[in-house]
């Protein structure tokens, strides 16, 4: 089955001038922003993670496009169900530095109050759905979601997140071809980056990548380039116009490349060779959105630094703030579940609250 790859900037950063969308010049500069923000507070995470100051860091490095620019080609009113490489989506849509290393910490001002791991963000105010730890739970989820938005006849999308390696779950399965069958207004975004933590794509399945899965499932599928800005804006920009014309749900492989570990309890030079990476530096997308802006006259050198130096300081400043902040209160751990505490849960609260006094 060949399955065309959709691309239109070069690794030199060369727009194809059959690019179908005029795109201002102030959501360029967003999305790269955006993109740089996200590249810099992962390395200071994984920083922070080998010091000891949090306990566990995933890195989105090499995948930024993928959230960046989908997020770009959304609207703020539809619902995002994100995998933990998306923290892009974030900071495209208006999470500050703070609150997302508040959440890194799992402090009294992160969202969660440190009932997640670190990098299984979400905000209701940005209508992002907290991450999930358990690949692929959250396939039905979107597809559900997608169902109440098509019954109420809403004008917006659910869009899912996960990796190729998500699709060897049975809820991928189940999700996709339900919203196939409701014509769920709900977009499946499979960032194919090569590895399951360790496993490589041709250990997983069969079949050419993750695209013939859902021609099998009857619905329509784009593969793009998913380092490239454009096509991925492109292409989800498109699958959103699809849904709400009724042709629902859609599915997009974007083919990209995890270039760091699986996360900090990950060391991936003993699955794969130093010249595969080195072969998909070059096709950096962050290093190809830079130049084509600054063939634009958008960027340069100075703007780079300046920028750069602006991300530190309010990255530093947020970790700086974060050590300083309290641990979530202690009965936090047993709110938000049940309509009341039940009697057995306030026992043992009691029982644990004879370990911090000061609570």
């Amino acid at each position: 089955m060949n399955i065309p790859l959709i691309s239109y900037l070069s690794e030199h950063g060369t727009l194809d001038d059959v690019f179908p969308f005029q795109l201002d010049s102030n959501v360029l500069l967003k999305a790269y922003r955006a993109m740089l923000m996200t590249r810099h507070i992962d390395e200071r995470m994984i920083t922070l993670q080998r010091q000891g100051a949090i306990s566990f860091a995933l890195s989105s490095l090499g995948e930024e496009c993928c959230s960046v620019a989908s997020a770009a080609a959304l609207e703020s009113g539809d619902w995002i169900y994100p995998q933990y490489r998306e923290a892009g989506i974030m900071f495209w849509r208006g999470f500050t530095a703070q609150e997302y290393v508040d959440h890194m910490f799992g402090n009294a001002n992160d969202l969660n109050l440190g009932r997640q791991m670190p990098n299984h963000f979400g905000s209701r105010r940005l209508n992002v759905v907290t991450c999930s730890s358990p690949i692929g739970t959250k396939i039905p989820h979107a597809a559900g979601c997608a169902y109440a938005m098509k019954l109420q006849k809403e004008p917006t999308v659910a869009v899912c997140y996960f990796g190729e390696g998500a699709t060897s779950e049975g809820d991928f399965h189940a999700g996709v071809n339900f919203a196939a069958v409701r014509k769920c207004p709900a977009i499946f975004f499979c960032r194919n980056n090569g590895y399951a933590i360790s496993t490589p794509t041709n250990r997983q399945f069969a079949s050419e990548g993750i695209a013939p899965k859902g021609i099998g499932y009857g619905i329509h599928t784009h593969r793009v380039d998913g380092n490239d800005f454009f096509a991925v804006y492109a292409v989800t920009k498109k699958a959103r116009e699809q849904c709400l014309n009724g042709e629902g749900p859609i599915l997009i492989e974007a083919m990209t490349y995890r270039l760091g570990a699986h996360s900090t309890s990950d060391d991936p030079t003993l699955y794969r060779k130093p010249e595969e990476v080195q072969k998909w530096e070059q096709k950096d997308p962050v290093k190809r959105m830079r130049k084509y802006l600054e063939s634009k006259k958008l960027w340069n050198v100075s703007l780079e630094e300046q920028e750069q130096k602006n991300i530190s300081e309010a990255v530093t400043t947020a970790i700086n703030q974060a050590k300083e902040t309290k641990p979530p209160p202690l009965h936090s751990l047993v709110e938000n579940v049940y309509f009341e505490v039940p009697e057995p849960l306030q026992e043992q609260y009691e029982e644990l609250k004879r370990f911090f006094p000061k609570e």
